[in-house]
């Protein structure tokens, strides 16, 4: 571990010694102390600590990437946050901003699956139009309830070329019934830091230290099959058409029981014990609900809560 965090301290120094007077002593200091005292994991103490220097040396995170050599991917193949990737894809689909804050967001694809892009209004980006092909250069990848996703910055590039591509499906779906709700369902609280969407343990975010946090909603599940258990996470989106309460709802009825899990448990009675149907891609061990129908049911849980209590 020691070796790991001195190679991540000199890597950081080198990225910012041209533009911030620090030794990599200083650097490996950060690094051990946020590992080591307050247990954070080594990626987002590094994160944390870059984003320190990038603070103290006034420079944008595009413009310390800019230039740099990417590497032309697949959409399959983005597996990891905070790359600089090239990527040629189908806009598949585009979806209204909830924000001012982003100019476009949807769905790229090309012939290996999908992923979500979101183009921020600071960056002026070019506007993309459903169903073109581009060649996007430039772009950082990004993670957001265990689904990879590409932004489009102010150095990046996006030039529509003409062919035509098929997109591939990397969705699965699986029946069954939902048999448990697991902590982290309900109303819950992000971090509001641009560009992080962490959730919040007891107000305080591992990169951000206390804040003051966004609320939002989602359902971590477990479906069984008849034949195995499934992982599902429900974002704020499927939970709303799911549970038929909205956000502004749920945050009026924890503030009527002052108490935020009551939301947890009124989606608890409402959802569990009932067969569904659900459409998404994977992501390690969950699948992140796109769709989901409820079938026919309710059914007895207490034979199929053995399985759930067993992940």
């Amino acid at each position: 571990m020691a070796s790991d965090l001195r190679t991540h301290a000199e890597e950081i120094h080198e990225q910012f010694s041209d533009h911030v007077d620090v030794e990599v002593d200083d650097v490996h200091e950060r690094l051990e102390s946020l590992v080591e005292d307050y247990r954070v994991p080594v990626d987002e103490a590094r994160r944390s600590v870059t984003n320190h220097y990038l603070d103290e040396s006034d420079l944008e995170r595009e413009e310390m990437a800019a230039g740099a050599g990417n590497e032309h991917v697949e959409a399959a193949e983005i597996d990891e946050p905070e790359q600089w990737v090239d990527l040629t894809a189908k806009v598949v689909e585009l979806w209204e901003a909830r924000s001012d804050a982003v100019a476009q967001v949807g769905l790229l694809g090309d012939e290996t699956g999908t992923v979500k892009f979101t183009a921020w209004a600071k960056s002026d980006p070019p506007t993309l139009e459903e169903g073109a092909v581009y060649e996007l250069g430039n772009l950082v990848t990004d993670e957001y309830e265990g689904r990879f996703s590409v932004k489009i910055n102010s150095t990046s590039t996006v030039r529509e070329v003409d062919r035509e591509m098929e997109v591939g499906d990397d969705s699965v779906e699986i029946e069954g019934a939902l048999v448990a709700v697991q902590s982290g369902s309900g109303l819950i609280k992000r971090c509001p830091e641009e560009d992080c969407t962490r959730v919040l343990d007891n107000g305080r975010c591992s990169e951000h230290g206390d804040v003051e946090g966004e609320f939002d909603l989602r359902i971590k599940g477990v479906v069984d099959d008849g034949h195995e258990v499934h992982e599902v996470i429900l974002d704020r989106e499927a939970t709303e058409e799911l549970t038929d309460t909205s956000l502004a709802e749920a945050k009026d009825m924890a503030m009527d029981a002052l108490d935020t899990e009551v939301v947890a448990e009124e989606m608890k009675a409402d959802v569990l014990g009932w067969y569904y149907r659900v459409r998404g891609p994977t992501f390690r061990r969950y699948v992140l609900a796109e769709t989901i129908e409820r079938l026919d049911g309710p059914v007895d849980t207490e034979s199929t809560l053995v399985k759930a209590r067993s992940i």
